[in-house]
């Protein structure tokens, strides 16, 4: 399956949960919604991101294939742009390692000279939204926020699947 199959999860909530939010008062209601979102938002990248390394390994041996889905088995939502620079996409080589540095620079850089906001914090601010409202109930971001960042941030796994290819 593509990795991008992942999204439509979280693609689909989010059309729903647009049409409804106008209509909520209670901001605690609002605030969960937002707070699930980033979970769902956050869950689709580790998919995404599990996929894209299982299918470049297994493209290059079958037993290199089933061996990286059971270590990427045990990711634990450890996904941060540190986390993917710094141990999984460095364990394939600095060859890969510098390629995601360079496409995730230049996509950044792209976005922000035409006036959009930071894919990389954009990103790292809906992790952190996440395990904000996981581990303490309240989620750091609103709605339009995340349903922003949730956008933003598949750019950044994009630079991962162009970075894992030969």
């Amino acid at each position: 399956m593509p990795y991008t199959d992942r999204f439509k999860a979280t693609d689909d909530l989010l059309a729903h949960l647009t049409t409804v939010m106008p209509s909520i008062t209670d901001s605690a209601i609002k605030a969960n919604y937002a707070g699930f979102l980033s979970v769902s938002a956050v869950t689709v990248y580790e998919l995404a991101i599990k996929d894209i390394f299982i299918d470049f390994s297994s493209k290059k041996h079958n037993s290199f294939g089933t061996f990286t889905g059971n270590h990427f088995g045990k990711i634990n939502g450890r996904i941060k742009l540190n986390d993917l620079r710094n141990e999984h996409v460095k364990a394939f080589g600095d060859k890969y390692l510098n390629k995601f540095i360079s496409y995730l620079d230049t996509k950044e850089n792209s976005i922000l000279s035409a006036g959009g906001e930071s894919i990389k914090a954009s990103y790292g601010n809906l992790i952190t939204c996440r395990h904000q409202y996981v581990h303490q109930g309240s989620p750091t971001l609103t709605f339009p926020e995340i349903q922003r960042f949730f956008h933003l941030g598949k750019d950044v796994i994009e630079c991962l699947d162009r970075a894992m290819k030969r």
